[in-house]
């Protein structure tokens, strides 16, 4: 990643993945109020918004599909551990779509923890001696269609697409 701190800020970063996927339901987990989140909700009234503390879900929450989750503020108030079954689990189960923005200084995290979890290093912030990176995942692009995954390369050609076995 890049060490080059973006031009934008945090909220505008926040605001552009918003607008980009105006998601119908979002989960915001850790931070209870963005300036960024609030802005959409107003809007966009019809978008299910759900707020979870930076802790592992409730069961009401984990049984929920969301469009995009939001990890702001959480990973640095948890256990590693717990963080990334936290993470992984959100990403698995919950969401097609996951962003978090950590302090990386404020938590025994390495960017190679979010590699290993598939997210992409999107931005990296920088204000006052701190320093913010937003982490993304999309289960839509995380992964490239390889160029051999096509008829041209089946032993029977004719049959790619009939039969799946």
């Amino acid at each position: 990643m890049t060490s080059t701190p973006s031009s934008r800020t945090p909220q505008q970063a926040l605001a552009a993945l918003l607008d980009r996927y105006a998601p119908q339901h979002l989960l915001l987990v850790g931070a209870s109020a963005l300036p960024a989140v609030s802005a959409f909700q107003d809007a966009h009234p019809q978008c299910c918004i759900d707020i979870a503390p930076a802790a592992p879900l409730a069961a009401e929450l984990r049984g929920k599909r969301y469009d995009l989750a939001l990890l702001i503020d959480c990973l640095e108030h948890l256990p590693k551990k717990q963080g990334l079954e936290l993470l992984g689990g959100i990403r698995n189960l919950n969401a097609n779509r996951v962003a978090t923005l950590v302090d990386m200084h404020a938590c025994d995290w390495q960017e190679t923890d979010f590699y290993s979890l598939a997210m992409q290093a999107s931005e990296c912030f920088q204000r006052e001696g701190q320093v913010l990176h937003l982490f993304t995942y999309d289960l839509l692009d995380y992964k490239q269609v390889p160029d051999w995954l096509n008829a041209k390369f089946w032993a029977n050609p004719e049959l790619f697409g009939k039969y799946w076995w």
